[in-house]
């Protein structure tokens, strides 16, 4: 079984949150704050006014408050629309 977006929307898969602050200092779950970078997972076809940019595999920041948590099997996800995604990470 899979997740298949439909129309703009992407499948993220939230990175996980840095465990130590810059300076080394560990952080415990309630200091953490939840990162918006994310993996595309999957990608919808678009639609006739929407061009799909992000690709599975890209690296990408995302709006704040953006898309719907689901748990799918064991892993978490968040579905978004594609104009909520904000800027791909580049290496």
């Amino acid at each position: 079984m899979r997740l298949v977006p439909l129309g703009d929307r992407v499948v993220l898969k939230q990175i996980e949150a840095e465990t130590k602050s810059k300076g080394g200092i560990i952080l415990t779950s309630s200091a953490q704050e939840k990162p918006q970078e994310a993996e595309v997972i999957a990608v919808g076809p678009g639609t006739e006014d929407v061009k799909m940019e992000v690709k599975p595999g890209d690296k990408v920041i995302y709006s704040k408050y953006a898309g719907t948590n689901v748990k799918f099997g064991t892993d978490e996800y968040i579905v978004v629309k594609q104009n909520d995604v904000l800027a791909i990470v580049e290496d």
